[in-house]
């Protein structure tokens, strides 16, 4: 059997057509690809507003700039999770706090969150841990009590929806990415949605530079060239090619929802009976995105699978090291923190191939290798 990664892009000759077009046309940046992208985006997640940028983690970034996350102010989030959910506080000079996850959904618990509240804390930054949504009523709800900003961490929930609706229409701003893992891709890119005009405006802003063309936001107009930087910002635009493959991308997420939803409900029929396997689990009035399928095993046989699995030809992969572990935060003030069920988490989960291309054939042979090992 040839290698089988745990995840990759799907390009098909409409996207590759869609940025022979841009590279041949007038714009290759700051051009109209972008703000078609935006429009098609937000309505396809039901958001008023969408603005891309060069990565999930400037989308993050520039989000909680437009929460006004500053030094003194904490922020909490999941330790089970790509360590830019908790870089972008630190970019702000804010403190990132972890609270513990629920072991059934990998999310982030509830009830750990409000115990971590105080004057302090500025927001909250849910990650929606392998497509599976988190409980937003009950974050809302903490949210509301506390006058919290909520940020969702999206990066693995295109198409999850809660309670209906989609994943990306919900709290203040959600960031998504466009990495090539993920369910579309622009190569490298980022999104943030949001329903709030103000937010938007600060995020248009903090994607370029913190300068403004909008008059009323001047405090001098010299004429139509003129423009002045009002806020401290980033160079964080993306491309026109890159914002064309994405729109030509998404016109296939639902089909590309579809292959992933049928290769989590094949994996759950093959491990369910299986005792030595513990299958992900669905929350009620959600549906995941199933940006990662994720099995845990006993801890004491992890590696040896892991290493058996690679040796077969399979790129399965662990999702993820708790971000307060790595050499960085351990040093800046987290070398004490500790959250036991992230860590049990961590140190049994496997990552299991699932992307649109996989073919019942390679799934088969990653089954049989998985039952080989735990049953062998």
């Amino acid at each position: 059997m040839h290698y089988i990664p745990y995840g990759r892009q799907d390009i098909n000759d409409e996207d590759i057509q869609a940025v022979v077009e841009v590279l041949k046309s007038d714009f290759l940046t700051t051009g109209p690809k972008i703000a078609e992208f935006e429009a098609q985006f937000a309505e396809y997640v039901g958001a008023k507003y969408a603005v891309a940028v060069s990565s999930g983690t400037a989308a993050l970034h520039i989000a909680c700039m437009a929460a006004d996350i500053k030094e003194g102010d904490e922020v909490i989030t999941s330790p089970i999770t790509f360590a830019a959910s908790a870089n972008c506080v630190l970019y702000c000079k804010g403190t990132p706090v972890f609270a513990d996850i629920n072991p059934l959904t990998y999310n982030i618990d509830c009830g750990q969150i409000e115990k971590l509240i105080n004057e302090r804390t500025k927001a909250i930054i849910p990650v929606h841990y392998a497509g599976q949504p988190c409980d937003m009523d009950e974050i809302h709800r903490l949210a509301d009590k506390y006058h919290l900003m909520v940020i969702e961490d999206a990066a693995h929930a295109l198409g999850a929806t809660y309670k209906g609706k989609m994943i990306g229409s919900l709290s203040d701003m959600t960031e998504f990415s466009f990495h090539p893992v993920k369910h579309i891709t622009c190569g490298e890119g980022g999104m943030v949605t949001t329903n709030d005009e103000k937010l938007y405006e600060s995020l248009k802003r903090y994607r370029t530079h913190g300068i403004t063309r909008n008059q009323q936001e001047m405090t001098e107009y010299d004429g139509e060239w003129y423009y002045e930087q009002i806020a401290l910002g980033y160079n964080y635009r993306v491309t026109d090619f890159q914002t064309a493959l994405g729109a030509s991308q998404l016109k296939r997420v639902e089909q590309f929802l579809k292959r992933r939803r049928e290769i989590a409900a094949k994996y759950d029929r093959a491990f369910q009976n299986i005792k030595e396997i513990t299958i992900p689990y669905q929350m009620e009035q959600t549906n995941s995105s199933y940006h990662l399928y994720v099995i845990q095993v006993d801890k004491s046989i992890r590696k040896q699978f892991f290493e058996y699995l690679r040796e077969n030809q399979i790129g399965v992969n662990v999702h993820y090291i708790p971000v307060y572990t790595f050499p960085y935060y351990r040093a800046n003030g987290y070398a004490a923190i500790k959250c036991q069920k992230a860590e049990q988490f961590y140190a049994s989960a496997i990552s299991l191939p699932i992307f649109y291309r996989l073919t019942d054939e390679e799934q088969d042979y990653v089954i049989n290798k998985v039952i080989e090992f735990i049953q062998g």
